[in-house]
């Protein structure tokens, strides 16, 4: 009897992966072995090991990549300024890459033939998971289950989850799918799928509702040093620690809420619910910073290829030579990025109210209206007639015309 192939799956304990363990063992005859990446996910890391186990796993890696995320993914999308579509921090695409890796990883430890994720037929993931294996490992199968298996909605694997004892943590009457990580939440089905309905509020899991915070602002200090947050009201934390304040301190004033119907990858569009108050508060912070101490020019061409950046992310392209080389770029820019940036959280909004940097470009004596003001204005009339030269000479043309 031959032995049975290994599959290492992209365990979350939720209900499509937990359903996707005994669906694997009993339409496949599988060997399933498990890696639960904590990327910041509220969960008892044994209450998900007894899960697996007793689901039918066979092993299972419970890998601690919260560092891992910030640092090497989190952080180069903070210079890069990646927000989709304005409004999305990409805390699901952007941790995909680094679940795929930790699966490459064990796939090649345990000597597997396959990967395989929860992911949809019509998601962005299954595209994320998909070319991010086969870049680190083109040998591998890729399954995904929920591309092929017979179920045809979210309450039919309730049914075979409660067939096969398969504990799970969802019901018809809250059937929500919630992406949770460091970087923020993802929330999605149910009645959010109606565009026009608002989302209720038992969905939330960072942010308190606006009626729900306090009264009176929070000012607080964010200094940057060369690009990375360096410490949060003068105390000096690790990016980790940073982020984990923020989320905590952005979520009692309730920033970071964004409800979209966002272009999917796959063409379709999708209401999506998302909270991110730290990605929120660092964005704007590194932003106004960045205004302070960079030139004209490079801020300018610097949204040009953060819009691509961002795009690449979305689409799944983590492993590529351009993500790469753009983050060559934006690292370049990082050195000058020094500063202090003062912010005001009340209510739901993130407001900067004051920027300070030894680096800074702004020059009150060339900026004021006052009596220290030692700006030329008598050269103001040859610049403009300099500037609007061409239009000048086109207008003379049309006329004569």
């Amino acid at each position: 009897m031959s032995e049975k192939k290994k599959v290492v799956l992209a365990y979350s304990g939720g209900l499509d992966t937990s359903v996707i363990i005994k669906w694997l063992i009993l339409q496949h005859q599988y060997e399933v072995i498990a890696v639960y990446a904590d990327i910041g996910q509220t969960g008892d890391a044994q209450a998900i090991r007894e899960k697996a186990y007793a689901t039918g796993a066979s092993k299972i890696y419970i890998e601690d990549l919260r560092k891992d995320l910030v640092d090497e993914f989190c952080l180069p999308a903070l210079w890069a300024h990646a927000v989709y579509e304005d409004r999305y921090y990409l805390s699901a695409a952007i941790s995909r890459p680094l679940i795929a890796r930790a699966l490459v990883d064990v796939a090649e430890k345990e000597g597997a033939q396959a990967v395989a994720h929860g992911s949809t037929g019509k998601g962005n993931d299954q595209v994320r998971f998909d070319v991010s294996v086969m870049a680190l490992n083109p040998r591998l199968e890729i399954v995904a289950p929920l591309r092929d298996w017979e179920f045809g909605s979210r309450q039919q694997e309730i049914e075979y989850a409660k067939q096969h004892n398969i504990p799970i943590d969802i019901t018809k009457d809250k059937p929500y799918s919630i992406d949770y990580n460091l970087w923020g939440a993802c929330i999605e089905c149910g009645v959010l799928e109606d565009p026009w309905l608002e989302p209720p509020e038992d969905i939330y899991m960072l942010t308190r509702a606006v009626a729900a915070t306090p009264d009176e602002p929070r000012y607080i200090e964010l200094a940057f040093e060369q690009g990375r947050p360096l410490s949060l009201d003068g105390k000096k934390l690790s990016l980790l620690d940073m982020v984990q304040e923020l989320n905590r301190l952005g979520g009692e004033y309730g920033v970071g809420r964004s409800d979209m119907v966002e272009n999917r990858l796959v063409g379709i569009k999708s209401r999506e619910v998302y909270e991110a108050p730290a990605p929120t508060i660092l964005h704007l912070a590194h932003a106004e910073l960045e205004k302070l101490v960079l030139d004209k020019e490079t801020i300018h061409f610097k949204r040009h290829l953060s819009q691509k950046y961002t795009q690449l992310i979305y689409d799944g392209l983590w492993f590529s030579p351009l993500r790469e080389a753009l983050d060559a770029f934006f690292a370049q820019i990082q050195p000058v990025v020094t500063g202090v940036i003062r912010l005001k959280l009340h209510k739901g909004s993130c407001m900067v109210v004051g920027r300070k940097s030894d680096n800074s470009l702004y020059d009150f004596s060339l900026a004021t209206y006052d009596e220290q003001d030692a700006f030329d204005h008598k050269v103001g009339e040859s610049f403009c007639k300099i500037w609007g030269l061409p239009l000048k000479v086109l207008a003379e043309r049309d006329k004569r015309k």
